[in-house]
Formats: structure tokens, C-alpha cells, sequence
């Protein structure tokens, strides 16, 4: 065993050269891969022990200056960080000065060897010791810091420890009491005139030392970059030709301190408020920095020779680039601009678009991607920094359209519409798709900015979209163009179309949805402009559609596809590709036609939907879904795709039709009869088992359209639509697949149900209509009914599965067809209950022979749930109430336990289902269900709850609790009596309270919610509090004010001080208040005294000074201060009472 002991001598260096050589073997040990876990965890119990031991700190300085080994070094410097985060409290006073004066002595004679993360660690510690006794006790550390800057030998290290000063205390962690934290940061505020004088001062220093040296490259013809654009941005010959000084070259050491100045400022500006500390000369600097990263002749001036060493430098540069931008960024994205800052901002804008004209000029060496693309490797070169100057470039870009445009555009020198330009072809120059995914963005902020600025000023309306129009058609015929194969394939191939992301999207298709998008909001500004752009494109490539027919040829399998040139198919998949990427960017305009425009532009939109209707009608009738082609894994899926979008853009129109069915149907209604005729025509073929899923979903969601938007008279006597109620209740046809069936029965039902808009009840023939539902669901129901008869006998397990398939399938059948009338009119809901009834008696006769498998159990319960939710008035008060007894019966504790602890998620999503349903009838208004409200609780507070109360598992909690929550806020009268008449004679009015027990229970079961780690849980609960609070004056009851009220201020201010929901402090922080709010003097008088009494952890000393800061204010945002600073001291406290030595007297 390796001696690792501090012996506590005079003459211990002996003892120390020891303990260094144990330690490093020891180290070399640990790290070594050999060494089993086991010795590891030896080891490293042994360091830890070495590492508590009062005066270790004494050997690991010896360690530190003694030893070359990184180890040991790095492990000696971890001692001294948890001494001084941890321990310094109990350090004895000439021991910290000892520290304080040794730590900075040894990184002044080592920092030039010293590898760099350790130099780095050694100045975090030091600033840690800096954080604690600046400037009372180490007074000289900040002008120390200042001084190493100012020495040309010492300017890294004082960088260095700049920015760790600046990252560890403006915004210190949780260690330190409030009063502290807020004295730091007034100290560092002292202190920022001088450091960003500094800065400037380096940086500028560095600046026109190398440019009176650096060679001017002789004028190109290309290279005279102050035109007109430049003037009218910068507004100054001089402000131009200052910028176009070229760049200088500098030597590795500037490199380095002016890329450490950066990096200063960076953070600096991330905390430090927009003040005229912040000089023009400094923004100047800064972008002159900005040019290292758009100048792509620096790197070329770098790599004459071609050596490593050159390009290296080249990357330097624009590391240079990107630290500048940084800069910019942080100052960019400050909201809160001092009236004294705009004009630097606007500054600033100049300038930054200056090197936007520069990123996207156009010379003879460069095209304009090809210079974004160098731009933008950059990335792959420095494994220091992970963003590249475009990336940068467009973080810039962002901030400037979404936070200071409405700003700057105001101000006549500020070129907005050039600055659309450079931005127009800084996009469409992007060498990466998340690139131009990002600059679509941006375009998307400008045109929300334009959308709501000429909402809020209807009356220069045509001003401002004059003034914009050119750059707005410019765009949107550009994003055309680039979801378009016929013009950008080479880059759209490259998309990925079959891996889902997080949004359930592949990439072409967010590719296209972020660029129709685009074009959508475009058309909200130009309605005229952006259909005469998009439709004539759509037009040309459905004439390529369209004219396939005469390719289509007889053969002996069916019909197939006569083109077969390798050309004419590649040309035909990118035809079909863009025809279905246009169809979907004319349906997303369709909202673009309804509504108060509808008559303006009734033409374009009669244009659209006559075309649509034909293509869908050619598509069903030449079947090309079906046909054969020269590369089925390629045309195939396009034609149906073609045919799948055709429906789903007409489908997209339903609204319009409703609207023109409504503004037609008294006059000549034959174009509309045309139009939605010839439309079921196209769909009608394509409900079939045999055609895709993709085209057979598409044509079932455009017939349910028709039947629920449209709503026709005329629909039920169309051929068309009888032959699918013939196909859907025909029991020996082949049944459709589940979603297609479900969307087609409801399509059915709804034709039947729906009233017919602009007739009056006397024509709606209900009584014919009533008939021919009861016959549809009498059909779709036949075998479901018929299992009532068996339901009580044994099953064998094929038997089981084949009527688990019936159940299945007519109940997600029933359940979408109640859910889909559920909003309509008293008449529709109860010719749906009369079809349904015998249905519903079915379900409820079969549940209790099904209770013990919970997939029927949840589909059962899912039915009766949109039941309960849709048709309760219909279904009647008693066998309504038939229903609930049957579940409570059968729900017993047994039941209960097994659903929940032995089904896994099918058993507790059964009893979550069960507990909505009981949501849904104790928030039922009037009398009728009031006589269950006792058995719902004792169902809750004596069976659900012991359940899940100690369970760790969020399963059945938020259901539970929305119930009680349900019950205390529908039937707040069950427990409190209040009556008028008593409020008024006593002025204020204390109720008569009833069932207080079962009250009790559920606000103990809410507190009890609060103490388990469920962070979702815990934040629903607490809004129903304040929501009974607000609604209800749950505070204020006698009974919570007396008994509950300090209960619960006390566990949420533990809360707060555990920090287990540290997401809610804020919701934590506004509860309190109004629950402290109702007895204020109680809660000053007897609350808080007894509650720092009752804290551990603290002595009594510091329990006063807890409760002297915590001042007695009555308002919200000085008390949730006030309770913040509680918690954070109080946490400071017991941290430093930790770091004590045992028997450490505390005066």
C-alpha cells in the first residue's frame, strides 16, 4: 500500500517528495488500462480521504510546482477548487492569504509551459478565490488582472482570466447568498468602461500595427466594392473607403490575442446592458475583425506555399471572422435598445450589410455559392470552434429581421428594399439545406413583419406593398423554382424522402412544407401576382399529365405505359414529382379564395377547382394506378402520388364549394351539381381493397368532405354515392382496411345525419333519413349484435380472437360516427342515438363478460367515453345511469389493483378511460347525476387512490386528480352550502360545510401530489388549486385558511428549496403569494419564524438574518423576490455550514 499521509513536521520535504512520487505512480496507476474497477474505486477513495484532510492544500501546492505530471497536477488544482467552493469558510485567515498569494505566484512563473487546460483550471481557481473575497480580503485581484493585460508579456494570461472572471461572476451559481451575487455584479459594472477600453485599445493596436505593413495588393477591375449600394448603406465616402482598406496580415501571437479579445468581449456583451460604453470605435473594430471571416483572399494570401502551417493560418483568420460576428450577435440580440444606442445600432446594420454586399458579390474568380461554400467549410477545419461564418452570418440575419426591423426600417438612410436584395441572393446562394432552410426563415419573419404591419395600418396599405412588391414576386417565383426537379434536380435528389424526423416528416417533405409556406404567405399579400405565377407552372405540367392517355396501350396482362427511353422516363418522373409538389402548393392556398374574397376571386378559383376535378376524374378512368411502366419502383409510386395529391387539393377546396353551394343554390346550381358529381365519379372506383392505401385514404377524406363541409341536398341520390352504401353494407364484399372503413362509414352517416345548409327544418326529411340510418347501422353492426346471444358462455381461443376482431371493428366504426356528430345539431344527435341504441345495450350486456381482457375492456370504454361525451342528453337519464352503476360495480378495488399493477399500460389506460368518463358526468350542470357525486369519491379516495398514491409511475395520477379537480369545481355546492341570504346579513360569508371529510381527504391527496418527483403531475395540480382559488376563493374557505393553508406554503417553499421542480419556480413563486396573500399577518407573525425554526442545517444566527432579508412587502413581485432570496441563502447556509471543520466555533 502506497503511504499517502500528511505528517504534519517542520522539515517535511522529504515527507512531500514522498507523497509526490505516490501520488503520481498512484495516478499513472488509476489512469493506466490495466487496472481493474475495483483498484480504481480503491484509489480513489484513497484521494478523496488525502483530499478532506485539514491542511492538504500545503502538499498539493508543493505538488503543483514540483511535478511535470498532468495527473497530479490536474488533481492537486481539484483539491483547491473544493477548498474554496466548499471549505473556505473554515480556512484559518493566514492560511487563505498564504493561498491567495502562492496560486497567482506559481501561474505567473509556469504559464508559458503549463499545458493550456491546466493553466485554465489553475486561473478558474484562482478567480474562485476571487469570487469569494473581492474585494474586501483579495483587493487587488481585479487591478491585478488588469495589470497582466496591459504587459505585452502577460496580455493571453490576463484574457485568459478576464473571461473566466467574467464567466464566473456575472452570473455565479447557487453558492453564494443573493446580497452577495448582486454586489459582484455592481463591482464587474465598475469595472466595464475600463476593460472594454482596454479591449479596443488591443484590439485597434493590433489593427493598424499590421496594416501600415501589410502590402496592398494592386486594384482588379473586380474589385471596386463602394458602389452605389455601398454608399447609400454607409452613408460616407470616408465609412466606405475605411472598410475597403484590405486586410492585414497578421502573426501567429496577434492572432491569438486578438481571437482571446473576442472571445472577452463575446461574453462580456452577453450580460452587460447596451450602454455608450459600447463606443463606435469599438464597434468599428469589431467589424473590421467581421472581414477576416468573408475575405476569401486572406486565405489565399495564407496558402501561397501551400504548407500546413499556411492553411492553418487561414483558418485562424476566420476563426477571427466568426469571434467577431459573435460580438455582433450578442449585442443584436438585446430587445432593449437605449434611445442614446440606435444610432450605433444602425451603425451597426451598415456595416454588417456592407459584408453582406461583399459575401455576395459576384467576380471573375468566385461565383456566389462557390464563395458561401468556402465560407462555409470552415466548420470542418477547426476542431476548436463548431460554427462556420455562415452560420454566423445567418444567426445575424434572423436577429436583425426579428427584433430591429420595425426599428430601422423607419429611418430614411436605412435601404430596406436593397438590403431584400442581398438577402435574396445571400438564400438562394446557400450551399447546405439547412442553410436555406434557415434564410427561409428569416423570409418567413419579413413576410409575418409585413403581414401584421399592414393589418395594423389598413390605410397605406398599397404604399407599403408597393414599396415591397418586386422583391415578394421575385421570391415566391424563386421558391417555385426550387421545389421544382425541371430546375433544381441535382439538389432535390439529394433529399431524403423515407427517413421520418422527430415531426414525423421526411426531409423533401419539410423541405417542401417550409417552401409552401413561404409561397402561402406571399399569396396573402399578393393574391393576384402569386396565382398568376403559380398556375400557369401547374398548367404546363398537367398538360404533360393530361396527355399521357395516348401512350397507354392494351397488353395481355392490362394496360401499360408506352414510354420506355431511359430520357423520356427520367424527364417524366421529374414532370410527375413537380406536378404533385404544384398540386399541393394550389391546395395550401385554397383558405386564399373563401370568405369576404370569395366574389373577387371567384374566377381564379372556379379555374383551380374545374381542373382539379378533371384530373382526378382522368386518373380514376384511365386507371394509371394501376398500369404498367418501364421502371415500376420509380413511375409507379409517382402516378399514384400525382393521383393521391389531385384529391387531396380538391379536398382542400371543400370550403369554397360549401361557399359556393350557398351563394348558388336558389339560382343556376347545374355548374356546382357538375362539378361535385364528376368529382364522386373520380372517387367512387377508387373505394376498393384493391387499390393502395395512399390513393384509397386520399379519395375516402375527400368524400368525407363533400358530405360534412359541402353537405349537398342532391348527395344521397347521386349513383355514384349509393353504390358505396351498397359496397360498405354488403357483407360478402371484402371489407376495406380499418382507416379507409372508418373514414367511409362516417362519410355515409354524415350524408345522412347532417342537416342541409340553406333549407328550412321542414325540408330536411328527417323521417326518410332516420330510416336509412337505422338500415346503415343495423348493416355495419349485423354481427356485432348477434354475440349478445354467446356472450355468457365459455370461449375457446380462436373463437375469443375472431369476436375480438368483430368487437374491434364495429366499435371504432360506432365511435368515430358519434364523435363526428357530437358538435351538430339536437336533431342529427338523436337520429344517431335511435340507430345506435340496440349497439349501445350490446356493449354494456358484453363488458362485464370481457372485463378481464383489457384491449376489449379499453375499446369498450373508449365507445362509451365518446358516448358520454357526445350523446349523454340523448341516451337519457336512466340508462345513463345504468351504465355508470354497471362500471362501478364492476370496477371493485380487485379490479382496480389488477388493471392497474398487473396489465402493464393496456390495464391502467382502462382505468384512466373509466375515471374520464366519471369527468364527464360530475361536470353534467343540474341535479340529474348529482346522487353518484358520493360514490365517485369514495370510488377515488378509497379504491383508485391507496393504488397509485405510493406508485412511482405517472399512470392513472393525472386522471385521478383532473377528477377530483372535476368534482370540487362542478359541485362546489356539495361542500359548501352558501346561501344569499347569509352573505348578506353578515357581510361576508362563511359557509355551512358539508361532507368535510371526503374534502379533507381530496386537498390531503393534492398535497401529498406535491412531494412525488412528477414534474407534470405536480404543475396540473397546482393550476386546479389556483384555478379553485381563483374560480371558487379555495383560500379563503375557513376550513383550508385554519387547517391546510401554512401546510401548503410549507411544502411548496421546500419545494423550492430541494430544488426538485426547479422548472416551476415561477408557478411555485405565484402560488405561495396567493396563498400567504389570505392571512398576510399570519403568515409574517407566526408562519415564517416557525418555519426557519423548524429548518435544519442553520444556526440561529443566520435563521435571523433569513428572516430580516425577508422584507415585508404585500406585493406579488417584490414577495416572490423575497421568497427567492430565502431559498437561495438558505441553500448558501447549509452549503457553508457543510464545509466546516467539525467543532469549528461559529461567532
Amino acid at each position: 500500500m502506497i503511504n499517502l499521509v500528511w505528517c504534519p513536521s517542520e522539515e517535511h520535504t522529504a515527507s512531500e517528495e514522498a507523497s509526490l512520487r505516490a501520488l503520481e505512480s498512484l495516478m499513472t496507476e488509476f489512469f493506466h488500462n490495466c487496472t481493474t474497477n475495483e483498484r480504481k474505486r480503491e484509489i480513489e477513495e484513497l484521494l478523496n480521504n488525502f483530499a478532506q484532510q485539514i491542511g492538504a492544500w500545503r502538499f498539493c501546492l508543493y505538488f503543483l510546482s514540483s511535478t511535470r505530471n498532468d495527473y497530479v497536477m490536474m488533481y492537486s488544482l481539484t483539491v483547491f477548487e473544493n477548498l474554496i467552493n466548499k471549505m473556505w469558510l473554515g480556512v484559518p485567515s493566514q492560511d487563505k492569504m498564504e493561498i491567495r498569494s502562492c496560486l497567482p505566484k506559481l501561474l505567473l512563473a509556469h504559464h508559458k509551459t503549463l499545458p493550456y487546460f491546466i493553466r485554465n483550471k489553475l486561473c478558474k481557481v484562482i478567480v474562485d478565490i476571487g469570487r469569494q473575497d473581492w474585494p474586501m480580503f483579495y483587493h487587488d485581484f481585479f487591478t491585478n488582472i488588469l495589470q497582466l493585460i496591459q504587459s505585452p508579456v502577460t496580455t493571453p494570461l490576463g484574457l485568459i482570466m478576464l473571461k473566466t472572471t467574467s464567466e464566473e461572476l456575472a452570473c455565479p451559481r447557487e453558492d453564494l447568498s443573493v446580497a452577495r451575487k448582486e454586489e459582484l455584479r455592481k463591482l464587474l459594472l465598475d469595472q466595464v468602461q475600463t476593460v472594454l477600453g482596454l479591449l479596443t485599445g488591443i484590439l485597434e493596436s493590433i489593427w493598424d500595427k499590421h496594416s501600415v505593413t501589410a502590402a496592398t495588393p494592386p486594384p482588379s477591375p473586380t474589385s471596386g466594392e463602394s458602389g452605389d449600394l455601398l454608399s447609400s448603406l454607409l452613408q460616407s465616402p470616408n465609412a466606405a473607403k475605411l472598410l475597403n482598406q484590405p486586410i492585414p496580415i497578421l502573426d501567429t501571437e496577434s492572432e491569438y490575442i486578438c481571437s482571446l479579445a473576442l472571445e472577452c468581449l463575446a461574453h462580456l456583451f452577453s450580460w452587460i446592458p447596451l450602454s455608450t460604453s459600447i463606443t463606435p470605435s469599438l464597434l468599428t473594430t469589431i467589424f473590421h475583425f467581421a472581414r477576416f471571416g468573408c475575405d476569401t483572399r486572406v486565405r489565399k494570401m495564407c496558402s501561397v506555399n501551400g504548407s500546413s502551417q499556411n492553411s492553418v493560418l487561414g483558418q485562424e483568420r476566420g476563426r477571427l471572422g466568426v469571434l467577431a460576428m459573435s460580438c455582433i450577435n450578442e449585442l443584436m440580440s438585446k430587445n432593449c435598445v437605449p434611445m442614446e444606442f440606435e444610432e450605433y445600432l444602425l451603425r451597426m446594420f451598415q456595416q454588417t450589410f456592407y459584408l453582406l454586399q461583399k459575401i455576395t458579390k459576384e467576380n471573375n474568380a468566385h461565383t456566389v455559392k462557390s464563395r458561401l461554400e468556402e465560407l462555409d467549410e470552415r466548420v470542418l477545419c477547426w476542431g476548436r470552434q463548431a460554427e462556420s461564418y455562415i452560420e454566423k452570418f445567418t444567426d445575424f440575419l434572423r436577429l436583425f429581421v426579428s427584433v430591429h426591423l420595425r426599428r430601422i426600417e423607419s429611418y430614411s438612410q436605412f435601404p430596406v428594399v436593397e438590403f431584400l436584395a442581398l438577402l435574396f441572393k445571400y438564400t438562394f446562394h446557400q450551399p447546405t439545406h439547412e442553410g436555406y432552410f434557415s434564410c427561409l426563415d428569416i423570409w418567413t419573419l419579413f413576410l409575418d413583419y409585413l403581414t401584421s404591419k399592414i393589418k395594423s395600418r389598413l390605410a397605406d396599405k398599397e404604399a407599403v406593398l408597393n414599396r415591397y412588391e418586386d422583391a415578394l414576386v421575385l421570391l415566391l417565383t424563386e421558391v417555385l423554382n426550387r421545389i421544382q426537379f425541371r430546375y433544381n434536380q441535382a439538389q432535390l435528389e439529394e433529399l431524403d424522402d423515407e427517413t421520418l424526423d422527430d415531426d414525423q416528416q421526411t426531409e423533401w417533405q419539410r423541405y417542401l412544407r417550409q417552401s409552401l409556406e413561404v409561397v402561402a404567405k406571399v399569396m396573402e399579400l399578393l393574391p393576384t401576382h402569386a396565382f398568376s405565377t403559380l398556375f400557369p407552372v401547374l398548367q404546363d405540367n398537367l398538360e404533360v399529365y393530361l396527355g399521357l392517355q395516348q401512350f397507354v396501350v392494351t397488353s395481355g396482362t392490362g394496360h401499360r405505359l408506352n414510354i420506355t427511353a431511359e430520357n423520356d422516363c427520367r424527364r417524366l418522373h421529374c414532370s410527375l414529382r413537380d406536378l404533385s409538389s404544384l398540386l399541393q402548393a394550389v391546395g395550401r392556398l385554397a383558405e386564399y379564395f373563401i370568405g369576404d374574397v370569395f366574389a373577387a376571386r371567384f374566377n381564379d378559383a372556379l379555374t383551380v377547382v374545374e381542373r382539379l376535378v378533371k384530373v382526378t376524374l382522368y386518373g380514376s378512368q384511365i386507371k394509371l394506378y394501376n398500369i404498367e411502366t418501364a421502371v415500376p419502383s420509380v413511375l409507379k409510386p409517382d402516378l399514384i402520388d400525382v393521383h393521391a395529391q389531385s384529391l387531396a387539393a380538391l379536398q382542400a377546396y371543400a370550403h369554397w364549394l360549401a361557399q359556393f353551394y350557398s351563394e348558388v343554390h336558389r339560382q343556376n346550381p347545374e355548374q356546382f351539381i357538375s362539378l361535385v358529381s364528376t368529382a364522386l365519379e373520380a372517387i367512387t372506383p377508387l373505394i376498393s381493397s384493391k387499390v393502395q392505401e395512399k390513393l384509397l385514404l386520399s379519395a375516402c377524406h375527400l368524400l368525407v368532405s363533400l358530405a360534412t363541409t359541402v353537405r349537398p341536398v342532391f348527395l344521397i341520390s347521386i349513383p355514384a354515392v349509393q353504390k358505396v352504401f351498397n359496397r360498405i353494407t354488403d357483407t360478402s364484399a371484402q371489407r376495406l382496411p380499418d382507416k379507409a372503413q372508418v373514414l367511409v362509414c362516417r362519410a355515409l352517416s354524415n350524408v345522412l345525419l347532417l342537416p342541409w345548409p340553406n333549407l328550412p327544418e321542414s325540408e330536411q326529411q328527417w323521417a326518410v333519413r332516420s330510416t336509412n340510418h337505422a338500415s346503415l347501422i343495423s348493416a355495419l353492426t349485423r354481427e356485432y349484435r348477434q354475440l349478445k346471444s354467446n356472450a355468457i358462455l365459455p370461449q375457446r381461443k380462436v373463437q375469443l380472437e375472431d369476436t375480438k376482431v368483430i368487437i374491434h371493428q364495429t366499435l371504432s366504426v360506432l365511435e368515430d360516427i358519434v364523435e363526428s356528430i357530437s358538435g351538430e345539431s339536437t336533431k342529427s344527435r338523436q337520429i344517431c342515438y335511435q340507430s345506435l341504441q340496440e349497439s349501445v345495450q350490446v356493449s354494456l350486456a358484453l363488458f362485464p363478460a370481457f372485463i378481464h381482457q383489457s384491449d376489449v375492456t379499453d375499446e369498450m370504454l373508449s365507445f362509451f367515453l365518446t358516448l358520454f361525451q357526445g350523446l349523454r342528453v340523448q341516451m337519457g337519464v336512466p340508462f345513463t345511469e345504468q351504465i355508470i352503476q354497471t362500471f362501478l360495480n364492476m370496477f371493485t378495488r380487485e379490479q382496480l389493483a389488477e388493471s392497474i399493477l398487473h396489465e402493464g399500460s393496456t390495464g391502467c389506460r382502462v382505468v384512466e378511460k373509466f375515471l374520464k368518463i366519471l369527468q364527464v358526468v360530475v361536470q353534467e350542470p343540474g341535479q340529474v347525476f348529482k346522487p353518484f357525486l358520493p360514490s365517485v369519491i369514495s370510488l377515488c379516495m378509497e379504491q383508485v387512490y391507496p393504488i397509485i398514491a405510493e406508485r412511482s409511475s405517472p399512470d392513472v395520477k393525472a386522471e385521478l386528480f383532473e377528477l377530483l379537480f372535476r368534482v370540487l369545481h362542478h359541485n362546489w355546492r356539495y361542500f359548501f352550502k352558501s346561501s344569499v341570504l347569509a352573505s348578506v346579513q353578515r357581510g361576508v360569508a362563511e359557509e355551512q360545510m358539508e361532507n368535510e371529510a371526503q374534502f379533507s381527504a381530496i386537498m390531503q391527496a393534492f398535497g401529498q401530489s406535491f412531494l412525488q418527483p412528477d414534474i407534470h403531475l405536480f404543475k396540473q395540480n397546482l393550476f386546479y388549486l389556483e384555478t379553485l382559488n381563483t374560480k371558487q376563493k379555495l383560500y379563503h374557505k375557513k376550513i383550508f385558511r385554519t387547517t391546510m393553508l401554512f401546510q401548503f406554503v410549507n411544502v411548496l417553499l421546500q419545494v423550492l428549496v430541494h430544488k426538485s421542480h426547479d422548472l416551476l419556480q415561477e408557478e411555485i413563486g405565484i402560488a405561495t403569494y396567493n396563498m400567504a396573500s389570505v392571512d398576510f399577518d399570519g403568515f409574517y407573525s407566526a408562519f415564517l419564524p416557525e418555519f426557519l425554526a423548524s429548518c435544519d442545517g442553520v444556526d440561529s444566527n443566520q435563521k435571523n438574518v433569513l428572516g430580516r432579508n425577508f422584507k415585508m412587502d404585500r406585493d406579488l413581485p417584490s414577495f416572490t423576490q423575497n421568497v427567492h432570496r430565502l431559498v437561495n441563502d438558505l441553500r448558501y447556509y447549509r452549503l457553508c455550514n457543510d464545509s466546516l471543520p467539525p467543532g469549528t466555533v461559529k461567532l
